[in-house]
């Protein structure tokens, strides 16, 4: 038994097959005029005929939605299941469903489920204008209200649910697996296969299942909410679809996973043996612009971080970029499970809408082979030299293009998985001429297995490159002569200055009294202004 060594060893000698689905993916559906409190009240007023601004004839329209919803429990005889905090979800969908399948049944409701949620709502609030007067006014605020849970099993789609909140503006919740749909897909179509959870352990026909996979788009899934939201308890009346106020769907999850099957478990113990111990690191910024193939700055959001966490024996790789992740694990001992989920489509300039999906498919499927591509460098010095020939090596343009037009040369085929430098070849050189005996240096009776550098014959002269007659260039036109000196602006000649002395200047040879310095002359100064004698003024002479 041959036993990897590497990270690239595994993946080019121990994968049997592989395929790339769409997984878990979590949609909102919504009504685009009821998100903002204009669009409520235009609501209120066309479609329930209110004037006045306020949240309280909705009550009304919550209600007859529960009442709607248990009649539909009824009529259907669908167990009804209160969730308690805390509660896995999945788990109590398991057991219903495995009762479904024994029962027969192959499309339907499992069973609807009621929770307690905080979620969107609008409420009413009481406000006073400058008279002191009250009036309603509507805003956006959270509440915890009903949720209703409908597990349903589709003949294409397999196990889904559709979660409905009891209060306006009714903001559903749609949550699918692709490869579940893909599984549903190929037993239609006839291709034999092992499922694996929510995948493939094997297969007979690996190409068709990739087509199949491929296949799945926005039109299929809009189709599916379209088809049980005609069967299940709907909020609004079919005046209000016909007025416009009709479900859309944006997405705010996407798993886009990579499944590859491996010959042996020991296999893949051996592959996250390595990429813990020598990949810590995948989750700084400058490997995470790696994967994601996104310029990460300074001033970009979210958390750059790797993870390993362990469950018993089986570790999982994390690594974060802003609100997305790639999830690396060991499914059940079988395959390698390689998972991008992208929580905010935003972080890659794509919008929410469903229709955008094609675009995110591209983004997440690459994020996945780039972290392999990632893996597989650090580990294979082979495949290492190739990318660092691409990105370092020399550049051959082609005869007659410009220099900024150029391809590089291919790399030479290598036959061994080393890689062997080539030993230089001989050089060539002259015959040596005769020389007589006694005329020869030691060095030429000695040793003549290393030519002297006179003797190396001189690489022949490159040929000359073509003449192009280029058209003679004007010359340029000659500047003019500066002279250094230039005219005086003032040609008469100046007074020489004469020199005042200062009132503290000394004249040579004055010899002042030994022990007084000389008086300066005293400053000439104005009398004193007579100050007003105080009392009474005296009167004015006549």
């Amino acid at each position: 038994m041959t036993v990897p060594r590497s990270v690239a060893d595994v993946l080019a000698e121990h994968v049997v097959f592989e395929v790339e689905c769409i997984d878990r993916m979590y949609l909102n559906v919504y009504v685009p005029q009821l998100q903002r409190e204009l669009g409520l009240i235009g609501y209120l007023r066309a479609q329930l005929g209110c004037q006045v601004a306020s949240t309280a004839p909705l009550a009304k329209v919550s209600d007859a939605f529960a009442a709607a919803v248990h009649r539909f429990i009824d009529r259907q005889r669908v167990p009804l299941v209160h969730f308690t905090k805390g509660q896995r979800k999945d788990e109590v969908m398991l057991e219903h469903l495995a009762a479904f399948e024994a029962a027969g049944h192959t499309e339907g409701v499992v069973f609807v489920g009621r929770a307690q949620e905080k979620t969107r709502v609008f409420r009413t609030e009481k406000r006073r204008d400058a008279a002191g007067k009250t009036y309603p006014w509507i805003v956006k605020t959270s509440g915890v209200v009903n949720q209703w849970y409908f597990y349903c099993v589709d003949g294409d789609f397999g196990p889904f649910f559709l979660k409905f909140s009891g209060y306006f503006p009714y903001t559903a919740k749609l949550c699918i697996n692709a490869n579940h749909w893909a599984q549903r897909q190929a037993a239609k179509a006839g291709i034999a296969f092992t499922p694996l959870d929510n995948g493939f352990a094997a297969v007979a026909d690996v190409a068709a299942l990739q087509e199949i996979c491929d296949r799945l788009g926005p039109e299929a899934i809009d189709a599916l909410l379209r088809k049980w939201l005609a069967r299940l308890p709907h909020p609004f009346t079919p005046a209000d679809r016909a007025a416009g106020y009709r479900y859309e769907v944006s997405i705010l999850q996407a798993e886009f996973s990579l499944t590859q099957v491996l010959d042996k478990p020991v296999s893949g113990r051996i592959f996250f043996e390595q990429v813990i111990r020598d990949n810590l690191d995948l989750g700084r910024p400058d490997r995470v612009q790696l994967i994601f193939a996104r310029q990460v700055r300074r001033n970009t959001p979210g958390r750059f971080r790797t993870r390993i966490i362990t469950e018993g024996v089986t570790p999982s790789l994390h690594v974060d970029y802003k609100n997305s992740k790639i999830k690396q694990y060991h499914k059940l001992g079988v395959a390698l499970r390689t998972e991008t989920t992208i929580n905010d489509t935003r972080d890659f300039g794509i919008g929410k809408r469903l229709t955008n999906l094609p675009a995110l498919r591209e983004i997440g499927f690459n994020a996945n082979r780039r972290l392999l591509d990632v893996q597989q460098l650090s580990h294979d010095p082979t495949t290492g030299a190739d990318a660092l020939h691409a990105l370092t090596g020399p550049v051959h343009p082609h005869r007659g293009t410009h220099p900024w037009a150029t391809v590089r040369r291919p790399p030479r085929p290598r036959t061994a998985r080393r890689a062997v430098r080539a030993p230089p070849p001989p050089p060539r050189i002259h015959q040596p001429r005769p020389t007589h005996p006694h005329r020869a240096t030691p060095g030429q009776t000695t040793r003549r297995d290393h030519p002297r550098p006179d003797e190396l014959r001189p690489a022949p002269p490159p040929p000359p490159r073509p003449h192009r007659a280029h058209p003679r260039q004007p010359p340029l036109p000659r500047h003019r002569h500066r002279p250094d000196r230039r005219p005086v602006p003032h040609p008469r000649p100046r007074p020489a200055p004469t020199h005042r002395p200062r009132r503290n200047h000394r004249p040579p040879g004055h010899d002042p009294t030994p022990g007084r310095h000389p008086r300066l002359p005293s400053r000439r100064r104005r009398p004193p202004h007579p100050r007003p004698t105080r009392g009474l003024t005296p009167p004015p002479q006549t």
